[in-house]
Formats: C-alpha cells, structure tokens, sequence
C-alpha cells in the first residue's frame, strides 16, 4: 500500500475504507472485509452512525490497532471548544479506542475556531496523531488560519473527475495541506459514463477501479466504499495498471464544475 506524508511527518494509506451510509449492524463485517483485503486506513465519522461497528471490525479483525489508520469527524452540533473534546471521547469510546489517527472538523461552521482550538489540544495532548478538516472550501481554510497555530493536515473534500477541485488543490499544496477525496466514484454515477466504461475495458479493469485510479495519480488519498467482499478487495488492486497521458486527458473533459455533494456555503 502506497502512503502519503502529511506535513507533521504521519503517513496516511493513499487508500482507505470509506464506511458513508454503511449501517452500524453490517459496517463490523465491511470493515472485517477491508482489513483481511489489506486496506489500513478506515475513515468514519459521528454521523455516520456507524463507529460502534467500525470499532468492532477492527476487534473482530485481529490487526493490531497501531497498524491501522482510523479517522473519524467532528459533527456539527457539537461544535465549540468544549463540545469538541466531549463529541471526541465520545466518538473514542465508540470506537473501542484511546487514541485516533486523524480527526476532522466534518464541516465548516460558525464555531470553527473554537472547536479548532480544541484539535489542537487534543493534538499537542497526543491524543489524535493528525488534525485537519472536511469540505472547507479556500475562503474557509483563510478564515480558520487567521487564529490556528496548526494548520491542519488534511482537507478531505468531494473531488471526482466531474468535480476535480485542481483550484483548492492547489491552493492546499501550497499551505502545506494534503488532499484527500470523498466521493471519487461520484457517488454511483461514474457508472454511467461512458468514457470511463471505454477505459476500464482497455485496461480491462472495473469502472471503480478506474476512478480509483483517477484520485492516486492526482495525488490525493481517497476513500471509496462498498459493503461486498469482492468490491472491496477490487476497489484496492488498482496499483499494476497506470492511466496514460489520453486517458488523463479524456478524462478531464468529463470536468463540468458541477457538485454532486452540498456545497459547504450552504450547510
């Protein structure tokens, strides 16, 4: 498994296991699923609803927690310095953990800064090992520098070849910020496209597989989910094939600016 350095030195799997909209009475063994496939990286969150099953996939799963990367976000309505902390015990206990991997503001909201504050005790406190944030958009990011002594490490954001972010991207390169992607499979409708369906048989790899691809050679982490086995095994063999420079480009085009997800100023 390829990995990524965050500015603080951490190595975060360039894949990882999403588990959006997995319930919390099948997410144990999706999560079983993923470890025995070889992912290390798990990504959830409070809202998800789902960190009770996470935490026993990785129990049941017999890999020693310090070898698995486990992020989990920080919720809207438990924003602000103290609510932080509290959400983030929480969220531990959940998990059957005493520390987390990475931990994120899920998005940007009036009380950033407060809860900013509060990652980054829990970070100094050496409770969380990386701090960073969710679908904070240029203007988002400028405000939460304005008073942070960290800067966060990730800014995990919705980034397909529909919606390709290269603006934010390139804006968090330069801050020292790594990008990760959610919603690389564009959340079901990159099944639809034909162009990617052209591809995947010219390499004769799976669509998912293709879009997979598509986030590693952007340089971003990305975290695609699925509840079966097979999928999920499929969804990680994607390092013995490259996309060439026409499939690259043909891709691009597919670039119309146009979200899947919400969009963070209107949360």
């Amino acid at each position: 498994m390829i990995s990524l350095k965050m500015a603080n030195g951490v190595e975060i799997p360039q894949i990882g296991f999403g588990t959006f909209k997995i319930p919390d009475d099948i997410a144990a063994q999706s999560v079983k699923y993923a470890l025995a496939a070889g992912y290390r990286h798990i990504d959830t969150a409070a809202v998800y609803r789902n960190e009770d099953g996470v935490g026993l996939g990785i129990k049941e799963s017999g890999i020693p927690r310090n070898e698995i990367f486990l992020t989990s976000k920080l919720w809207n309505d438990d924003q602000g310095y103290d609510s932080t902390l509290k959400a983030f015990d929480v969220s531990l206990k959940k998990l059957g953990t005493d520390y987390l991997d990475l931990y994120l503001i899920h998005w940007p909201k009036n009380k950033n800064k407060e809860s900013w504050k509060a990652m980054e005790k829990l970070y100094k406190d050496g409770r969380v090992k990386a701090i960073g944030v969710s679908n904070f958009k240029e203007h988002h990011l400028d405000d939460l520098l304005t008073d942070a002594e960290i800067t966060p490490m990730i800014n995990q954001v919705e980034l397909h070849p529909q919606f390709p972010q290269e603006a934010l991207r390139n804006y968090c390169t330069k801050k020292g910020i790594l990008t990760e992607a959610w919603g690389s499979l564009m959340q079901g409708q990159i099944f639809d496209k034909e162009l990617i369906k052209e591809i995947a048989q010219k390499h004769n790899k799976t669509v998912s597989q293709i879009g997979i691809r598509w986030a590693v050679q952007n340089g971003v982490v990305t975290i695609p989910k699925s509840t079966h086995e097979q999928r999920i095994k499929d969804n990680l063999n994607v390092f013995d094939f490259e996309l060439d420079n026409e499939d690259m480009k043909k891709i691009a085009e597919l670039n119309t600016g146009i979200r899947i997800g919400r969009d963070p100023d209107n949360i």
